[in-house]
């Protein structure tokens, strides 16, 4: 099957990635690249335009599975799917960074301080980003 070029794809669409072995839905171009993000939401990747290929329905509907798989795991584990940026954080059970920020938050609101409360929320949501949902 003849790759297509990525300027053709329609962001959305989900093409296969042979270098990564892996189904990304296409979002953009950046320089020469191809920016392809994982189904069901992560961190984007760059792709080479030439390479990619639509993915089969059965590549499709794998990866679908995956994602719900993944999320799964995250909510019995403890951690939250996509945070609502209007709600504090929660922390990971059995993380220790994740704890000591929450009971910094804790003794934050309690004390009637919202300036360390809010810092507070901010590291935690950080560390979460860099530790846990990346």
């Amino acid at each position: 099957m003849r790759a297509e070029s990525a300027a053709s794809f329609e962001p959305g669409v989900l093409l296969y990635d042979p270098a990564r072995a892996a189904v990304g839905e296409y979002r953009d171009r950046s320089g020469p690249y191809a920016l392809l993000r994982p189904v069901g939401g992560g961190r984007e990747w760059q792709a080479d335009p030439a390479a990619l290929r639509p993915a089969t329905p059965e590549e499709r509907l794998t990866a679908g599975v995956r994602a719900a798989n993944d999320r799964t795991r995250a909510a019995r584990a403890g951690a939250a799917g996509p945070e609502d940026p209007t709600r504090p954080p929660l922390p990971v059970r059995g993380c220790a960074v994740c704890e000591a920020l929450d009971a910094e938050r804790h003794i934050a609101r309690a004390e009637g301080d919202g300036s360390a409360e809010t810092d507070a929320n901010v590291l935690l949501r950080r560390h979460r980003r860099q530790e846990h949902d990346g």
